[in-house]
């Protein structure tokens, strides 16, 4: 099969003119998609982003949108009383919205409530609650709430269509895939006077303010099933955040935790939570995004989630497009969401994956990394994704 020739993902936002905050936001959310890590993953110059806004001096609304320029299409409307009080831009958010109904999930429109008065009134429903977010919270911290909201529901509906890539699905099996959670484990160590403290911080702020459905420690591991093995087996189907403080690295069930997520490439971030000093750093613990929060203000806990929910989106995309490119390509790639290091090894086992190729986003990695794989490994071939489809013909 050949590679799609449109984005998996087209975001649009759509505002009305007169909405002062409207290019602020809409400016926000076109860098953040748009960024080199996005488009390591996707291919091109990060998710396509397309902005709604001017009225056609034809039609007194923005331009249609056409939800054939994506395999998935998010319609990000920043709703505020303007919009609300135009009947022209109203009647096209309706036939947008009518549109998304009969696309099914892979179309969905996400409004954004700018004033409270909106939802009150029932104009909206099920919106991106702006308007609950203080008024005391700059505007760069209700961007990034705003951005980490959109991503989650982004990585939702690329999860839905790389179900239906692999197997048909019903109305019913749509919606429920939708709606299931993504699970966010929480590696700490217990023995220091940071780690539990930090996790169910940072535990209560996933719940209270995404919702997401987390895994922590002991608490949630039932009663008669063995310690070890549902440990690790929730690792594997998680997103993960490492706790990083004095101890983590000295305790052996916080480096088996993280052994296990590199092993089976999840998504993973780590906190960088050290109060004093690491007396020997976890090896396996680099090449992935490290955020610095000081283990007393703790006053970084929405970048940790907003860098998870990025890494979590980069994977769903990742894997849509190796979903693609794999069923037509060479039986021995392996294909890697990030760069190939030398823990990657671990999951070659036998004689036939002993001259596999690991494939790995864009851009190709250094030579001093190169000659590493070399001497350990000579037989194994390392390709970025872009040199890989060249050398193995695969149709774009």
């Amino acid at each position: 099969m050949p590679i799609p020739t449109r984005p998996f993902l087209v975001v649009y936002v759509a505002w009305h003119p007169d909405f002062e905050l409207g290019p602020a936001i809409s400016k926000h959310l076109f860098d953040h998609y748009r960024r080199e890590h996005f488009g390591n993953i996707a291919g091109g110059a990060g998710l396509s982003v397309v902005y709604r806004h001017e009225p056609d001096p034809a039609t007194g609304v923005p331009l249609p949108i056409d939800l054939e320029e994506g395999e998935t299409s998010a319609v990000v409307v920043l709703f505020d009383e303007n919009f609300a009080k135009s009947p022209t831009y109203m009647a096209w958010l309706q036939d947008i919205e009518q549109s998304t109904d009969e696309a099914g999930m892979r179309s969905m429109v996400f409004p954004v409530a700018i004033d409270a008065s909106l939802t009150r009134s029932g104009v909206i429903e099920q919106a991106v609650r702006w308007d609950r977010w203080s008024d005391v919270l700059e505007l760069a911290r209700k961007l990034q709430k705003l951005t980490t909201d959109l991503t989650y529901q982004f990585s939702r509906m690329l999860r839905l269509y790389l179900e239906r890539l692999r197997r048909p699905l019903t109305e019913e099996e749509e919606l429920q895939g939708y709606l299931q959670k993504v699970q966010i484990f929480l590696s700490h160590s217990k023995h220091d006077d940071d780690g539990e403290r930090i996790a169910r911080i940072v535990r209560e702020a996933l719940h209270d303010a995404q919702g997401f459905s987390s895994f922590f420690d002991v608490k949630d591991i039932p009663t008669g099933t063995r310690f070890d093995r549902v440990l690790l087996a929730q690792v594997r189907v998680s997103a993960v955040v490492a706790i990083h403080t004095d101890s983590f690295s000295s305790r052996e069930w916080c480096r088996r935790e993280i052994i296990e997520a590199k092993r089976h490439s999840v998504p993973l971030v780590v906190a960088n939570c050290i109060q004093d000093a690491d007396e020997r750093g976890f090896p396996y613990m680099g090449n992935v995004p490290i955020i610095r929060m000081y283990p007393v203000l703790l006053d970084r806990i929405d970048t940790v989630v907003g860098r998870l929910l990025d890494e979590v989106l980069k994977d769903f995309l990742w894997r849509c497009r190796t979903e693609m490119v794999n069923r037509d390509g060479p039986s021995d790639a392996v294909f890697l969401p990030r760069p190939p290091e030398l823990i990657s090894l671990a999951g070659l086992v036998g004689e036939a994956q002993a001259e596999a190729t690991l494939v790995y986003p864009d851009p190709p990695i250094g030579s001093e990394e190169q000659r590493l794989f070399e001497v350990v490994a000579p037989k194994v071939k390392l390709r970025s994704i872009t040199e890989w489809i060249a050398q193995s013909g695969v149709e774009t």
